[in-house]
């Protein structure tokens, strides 16, 4: 078994978007090649389930961590995270890219099938670009954060943004209006 080529992550993730266009072609011309992809399937997935049931939890949990196998468990519902811990590692692992881009996001949770997030655009401090990355647009970073939560967790049907809690919103800056009649005043002044 120490012999065995494996593929490299680009070639399986080839295999994958031909297997997906494939599969679509069956969709629209059901017949026997579907319900021979559909038996597979589904005795696959008997076979993985087995396999993890002589598992130990800390090789279960190796299993999970594995992209590609994480993939396998949930569509099997094999997966031995629940939706929502899956979705807020999802989650985590894209905020340092929309922090880099003077954004930040945050996971709240899941109410019924839809995971819940925080996302702000905002500079955040950093005018609108901290870390020299490109600035941050709210459609493209709620897309991707969509993606990224049902391709974690397809089991919810949603992703959707919160507010920020009053208490957590930055006061609006004062200046009272003392202040700026009296810099115009003192100007001509200064001029002479």
């Amino acid at each position: 078994m120490a012999d065995t080529v494996r593929l490299p992550d680009p070639a399986v993730e080839a295999r994958l978007t031909r297997l997906d266009e494939v599969l679509a072609g069956l969709d629209s011309a059901p017949g026997p090649a579907l319900e021979a992809v559909t038996l597979l399937t589904e005795v696959y997935g008997e076979a993985l389930a087995r396999v993890l049931d002589h598992a130990e939890a800390p090789l279960r949990e190796r299993l999970a961590e594995d992209e590609l196998l994480t993939h396998l468990l949930v569509l099997h519902a094999l997966h031995p995270e629940p939706p929502e811990q899956r979705a807020a590692r999802a989650v985590e692992r894209l905020r340092p890219a929309v922090r880099e881009r003077g954004g930040d996001l945050g996971w709240v949770g899941v109410e019924g099938q839809v995971a819940r997030v925080r996302l702000s655009t905002g500079g955040g401090g950093c005018g609108g670009g901290c870390g020299g990355g490109a600035a941050l647009d709210a459609a493209d970073a709620l897309a991707a954060v969509r993606a990224a939560v049902l391709a974690a967790a397809p089991e919810l049907t949603g992703v959707e943004t919160v507010p920020e809690p009053a208490e957590r919103r930055p006061a609006p800056a004062f200046v009272p209006l003392t202040t700026l009649t009296r810099r115009t005043a003192a100007r001509p002044q200064e001029a002479r």
